[in-house]
């Protein structure tokens, strides 16, 4: 179990490194043409210049701060699960401490996904914008990078939520392979635990879904608006480039000249400005505003490569149009059109847009989960109503009605199939439990008229001779009474003999009386049950009649060791006591497969406050398997011989009619021991 929960989290720590790096590997080509980032101003000595750092050196600082965090995060838990699950394959934990070890597995395995679903996605919304601000991105830049940024990160983190949690749940079903009880008993305290946070299925699916919502519409809206965006600068360019082209002469006296050429063109909106940049780096703008280092830089340095065409700094709003001047002194400048290309009607108009979508993507959402846990948890309920429930309590007539044509359709249909099937099985199995009864009944009662043949035939057969003996003195007293040779000595002996024949009648019948009281109370203890007090002496008696005959056939003797009071008094039924005490002598008969001069022992011993009766035999024992399913269900080691519905029986009895227990001890070839402890209480 060890290696494949080791290989588990091998193929967890892949997906967290393999899936981030994926996603950001697309993400990286991509994001300068979602921004619409100026052309030819990305790792080159230009950016370098203006920020320090290039693209590419951001980007990686950016990712690997994010995969880095995740991944120090879930190395640290892997370690502690490493430990848990060393701890656990050592096998010298006590029950109670593999509980709470598997307990604690349990939790990691499931709280583990969502800690770095989360890390994963707020981890940038903390680093992005503080990395952007040192570097001294300007505010809309920060937000339009961290919005395409934690889009990809989150679509990243919700694939590897979803394979993650897959391979979570392999480990939990190793752990439920190795360890299916304690498992058991962790789910059912785990289900009655109201607190279950973000386990529920309506939480799981918003979770899941609704980020992936967010993060289309962010994507398509920033992809619609950069777009637009484009198209307009586009327009203002081509507009301004055909206006200015034909009609600005680039060869000037002086400066003045140039911005008296510029003020008498047009402009297209009131909101354009002309600019001039000189040579050194200054500037002048016709309303006085100014502009960004990246502008006047880009202007400089890029424009004449771009057909004119200048932009602002990454992801700012701004373009322009830059015709290089030359002057008679031999120097020269740029003049051109500023202009913003922000379109903040149609940007209010998709945030409301968005907003609104979301609203409703989200009630629908809610709407769906809780309708798909209202019919889950329906079946659930029933379910749990049926395993809690008193057998004579169950209801399995009541359906789940089917509303719909999808998967939880298949789920009631198989619930009522498993209810029909549970009710017949239910019915199967008190008919088939009746019949077996029934049978066993039958054969204590053929036990019983063995015992009654053999017990009962050597009395009376002394009976019979008996009877024979009489009638010959009772002929020979006739015959005497006329003869004067028979004395009156002659009659006493004749008196004496038949007093002595009659004696021996009179023990005989009082020993079959004892043998029919025994059986017939034997008998009736077949269908019925009767508490009554009742001492160690007689249930001994009423034993040792009882299996005189199986005894004696088998060639086993029973050895009767007294160790508590004769006289210690017993309320309950004594012939179901009886009944379990000869179950058991049989059993231990048939231990010894047929061997003869072999020992039972019967042992009555007193330990506190119970009395405990122990029925030991020396035969071949019980193998282990048998012996963890004995008194659970009805299982024999006689093959087509037993039903094991004796023991079974013999245990409930106990239990229900004693309040006592039933306990074996067993050694295969050594022999076994059964004790029936007792309250006497």
């Amino acid at each position: 179990m060890k290696k494949k929960i080791d290989m588990c989290f091998v193929r967890i720590i892949c997906l967290y490194s393999f899936i981030p790096i994926l996603i950001v590997t697309i993400l990286y080509p991509i994001l300068p043409r979602l921004l619409n980032y100026p052309a030819d101003s990305i790792d080159n000595q230009f950016q370098i210049k203006l920020d320090g750092i290039t693209y590419t050196v951001q980007y990686l600082f950016l990712i690997i701060l994010v995969v880095f965090f995740s991944l120090i995060i879930l190395f640290i838990r892997a370690y502690r699960m490493y430990k848990l699950t060393s701890k656990i394959n050592t096998n010298k934990l006590s029950q109670n401490e593999t509980l709470s070890t598997l307990y604690k597995i349990r939790a990691f395995c499931y709280n583990t996904p969502y800690l770095l679903y989360f890390l994963e996605i707020f981890i940038p919304l903390i680093f992005l914008p503080l990395t952007l601000y040192a570097l001294k991105a300007y505010p809309i830049a920060i937000l339009k990078i961290c919005l395409v940024y934690i889009s990809f990160l989150t679509l990243a983190s919700v694939i590897t939520f979803i394979f993650a949690k897959n391979e979570f749940g392999y480990i939990l079903n190793l752990l439920s392979s190795m360890y299916p009880k304690l498992m058991k008993e962790i789910e059912i305290q785990n289900s009655n635990n109201k607190k279950r946070a973000i386990k529920s299925l309506p939480i799981k699916l918003i979770l899941q879904i609704l980020p992936l919502v967010l993060v289309t519409l962010i994507f398509l809206s920033l992809i619609s608006y950069q777009q637009l965006s484009k198209e307009i600068g586009d327009v203002y360019y081509n507009s301004y480039y055909v206006l200015y082209n034909n009609t600005f002469d680039k060869h000037f006296s002086s400066v003045e000249e140039v911005k008296q050429n510029l003020i008498n063109l047009q402009l297209l909106d009131k909101s354009h400005k002309y600019f001039i940049i000189y040579k050194n780096g200054d500037y002048y703008t016709s309303d006085n505003s100014t502009l960004t280092n990246f502008f006047v830089e880009y202007t400089l340095q890029k424009s004449e490569s771009q057909n004119n065409h200048t932009f602002d700094y990454y992801c700012l709003d701004n373009e322009g149009l830059a015709f290089k001047c030359n002057l008679s002194d031999g120097s020269y400048c740029y003049a051109g059109i500023y202009y913003n290309i922000s379109q903040p009607i149609f940007l209010k108009f998709i945030v409301s847009c968005d907003v609104i979508l979301c609203f409703i993507i989200f009630i629908i959402l809610i709407y769906i989960s809780f309708s798909l846990s209202r019919e889950i948890k329906t079946v659930s309920t029933k379910l749990k109503k049926i395993a809690s429930s008193n057998k004579n309590d169950i209801n399995l007539d009541e359906t789940l009605t089917i509303t719909s044509e999808d998967e939880l359709a298949d789920l009631s249909l198989a619930f009522n199939l498993i209810q029909g099937f549970t009710k017949n099985n239910i019915d199967e199995i008190k008919s088939s439990q009746t019949t077996l009864m029934e049978q066993e009944r039958l054969a204590s009662l053929g036990q019983l008229i063995g015992g009654i043949a053999h017990n009962l035939k050597t009395p009376i057969m002394s009976i019979s001779g008996a009877a024979e003996g009489l009638n010959d003195l009772i002929t020979e007293y006739d015959t005497s009474i006329d003869d004067p040779e028979v004395t009156s000595l002659d009659h006493h002996d004749i008196a004496k003999d038949m007093y002595s024949w009659i004696t021996k009648i009179k023990t005989h019948t009082e020993y079959m009386s004892d043998v029919i009281t025994a059986v017939k109370g034997q008998a009736v203890n077949l269908s019925n049950e009767q508490d009554i007090s009742f001492t160690v002496e007689e249930l001994i008696k009423r034993v040792d009649i009882l299996m005189k005959h199986e005894l004696k056939n088998a060639i086993i003797y029973l050895n009767i060791k007294m160790l508590a009071n004769e006289g210690i008094t017993i309320n309950g039924d004594v012939n179901s006591l009886v009944q379990v005490i000869n179950n058991m002598i049989s059993n231990a008969i048939q231990a010894y497969n047929g061997k003869t001069e072999q020992n039972i022992d019967l042992i009555i011993d007193q330990k506190e406050n119970n009395l405990i009766i122990s029925i030991k035999d020396y035969g071949s024992g019980i193998p282990e398997k048998v012996k963890e399913k004995l008194f659970k269900e009805m299982i024999t080691t006689k093959g087509k011989n037993g039903t094991g519905l004796g023991l079974y029986m013999s245990y409930s009895t106990i239990k229900a009619h004693f309040n006592g227990d039933i306990k074996v001890e067993s050694e295969q070839g050594k022999g076994t021991t059964f004790s029936i402890i007792l309250p006497l209480n």
